[in-house]
């Protein structure tokens, strides 16, 4: 009867033995990236997230109230060519990560916290080149460029990263033009695009943070 009952020990310890290797083959078998989705919560959709009916709108809108304006405009500066405005500006996702690891990265080693990321509209020149020798591909073209922000005095301000490796102010580099549709610059500085006429302004001895030269047309035709 003792032998009995030892052989069922004994076997109760092996089966609890054997379980327990499984168990351990089984994690070792799964790859990082299954154990990382397991640990994973779902991500909740932020509160600007909007209904494919409201984007509609919001791009007939846009086609409405501004696209005549927009033509009428530039028929006046050349009535010789037509003009079709620019309905979006697009970055591949691989560079909108890479830019927000790059700006995250310079705002920590700068000791400072990223507010937000304003994206500023823009127009580009009727220029075959950019100041900094990159080539206009849609000259007159509307587009936006990225600019992150930092909380200064409960305000946000956006910043580029100075020689010293701290953060400075946009508006203490270029300053700003005083209104809007205002006529009034000052003589040493030219604000389009943030490039002061300085041959080396303080931001491109530093890191400016800025983003531009997206992909930018008219109206795609397989969206709205």
């Amino acid at each position: 009867m003792k032998n009995t009952r030892k052989v069922g020990h004994v076997l109760l310890a092996a089966i609890f033995l054997f379980m327990a290797s499984c168990k351990q083959q089984t994690k070792q078998s799964e790859t990082p990236e299954e154990t990382h989705q397991e640990e994973t919560e779902p991500v909740k959709p932020p509160e600007g997230i909007i209904s494919l009916e409201e984007s509609k709108s919001l791009y007939d809108n846009y086609s409405k109230n501004r696209i005549a304006l927009i033509q009428e405009f530039e028929a006046q500066r050349s009535p010789e060519e037509k003009f079709d405005p620019a309905r979006y500006t697009s970055f591949d996702y691989a560079t909108i990560k890479q830019y927000m690891a790059y700006i995250e990265q310079e705002a920590k080693g700068a000791k400072v916290d990223i507010a937000s990321i304003r994206f500023y509209f823009a127009n580009y020149p009727n220029e075959e080149k950019f100041p900094d020798g990159k080539k206009v591909v849609h000259p007159r073209q509307n587009s936006i460029f990225l600019v992150p922000t930092m909380k200064v005095d409960g305000e946000d301000y956006g910043f580029y990263i100075g020689e010293d490796g701290k953060a400075k102010l946009i508006k203490d580099a270029v300053g700003s033009n005083k209104g809007m549709g205002s006529n009034e610059v000052k003589e040493d500085k030219a604000y389009a695009g943030f490039v002061p006429s300085a041959p080396k302004p303080v931001f491109q001895r530093g890191g400016s943070l800025n983003m531009n030269h997206g992909s930018s047309g008219p109206p795609p035709n397989n969206d709205f």
